[in-house]
């Protein structure tokens, strides 16, 4: 029996700035994936890049999709939050740690994107939280309204079994486990706090990001390589 990626989809086919469409086999996402696994067949698969957005103690010494000729790039959001830093109560609290803290590798994972040749594999663990902030700014930057966003957040409701299996194969399954209960669902109000932040800086989304290090030229060209 044929194993799907768990929590895999294409974020093209919405619309976004002036009526252009994110165009479809650019940017995927996922669970963490497996060297065995299939992609339906309205998936570009195997992606020419993989931005694993996982922490150093979960990964694997090769990357699973290393073998298929793939460029993986790690980019380890969780691994960025400070020394001494008290641990989020909540995934709301959570999401909002990683904009502050995370902020350099958010900025690559626009220039990666944007310079990309072919689809882009974006994912984590389950691909819900990490992979959820990553998305809906890449979303956003291009010009998606966020309801858009925020159902294509919750369409991990609809993979939970398949992400649960997966985890449990995968290092890290114990610190999982510890987790509060909320950790493992999908609440819309930690994306909602994250849409919140950028909608309420005077310049929206874009200027956060120019204030976080990133720049209009990096913005400009994740426009040219996701819209049509």
């Amino acid at each position: 029996m044929r194993e799907f990626v768990p929590n895999l989809r294409d974020v093209g086919g919405v619309e976004a700035a002036n009526g252009r469409l994110v165009q479809r086999g650019r940017v995927l996402r996922s669970a963490m994936p497996s060297h065995r696994d299939h992609a339906p067949d309205d998936i570009v698969w195997p992606p020419s890049l993989v931005i694993d957005l996982r922490s150093p103690n979960e990964t694997e010494g090769i990357h699973p999709l290393a073998r298929s000729g793939a460029r993986i790039v790690n980019l380890p959001l969780l691994s960025s939050l400070r020394p001494g830093t008290a641990p989020p109560e909540s995934l709301a609290g959570l999401y909002l740690l990683m904009l502050d803290h995370a902020s350099m590798y958010l900025v690559e994972l626009v220039r990666e994107v944007g310079t990309a040749r072919g689809a882009t594999l974006i994912h984590c663990a389950a691909g819900k939280d990490r992979t959820g902030v990553s998305i809906a700014m890449l979303l956003r930057l291009v010009g998606v309204e966020r309801e858009h966003v925020v159902a294509d957040f919750l369409e991990t409701q609809h993979a939970e079994q398949a992400i649960s299996s997966r985890l449990r194969k995968l290092p890290g399954r114990h610190h999982r486990a510890a987790l509060p209960p909320e950790f493992l669902a999908v609440p819309v109000e930690a994306i909602e706090g994250v849409l919140d932040l950028w909608d309420s800086h005077d310049d929206g989304v874009v200027g956060w990001f120019l204030d976080i290090g990133g720049s209009e030229d990096l913005v400009e060209q994740l426009r040219r390589t996701l819209l049509t």
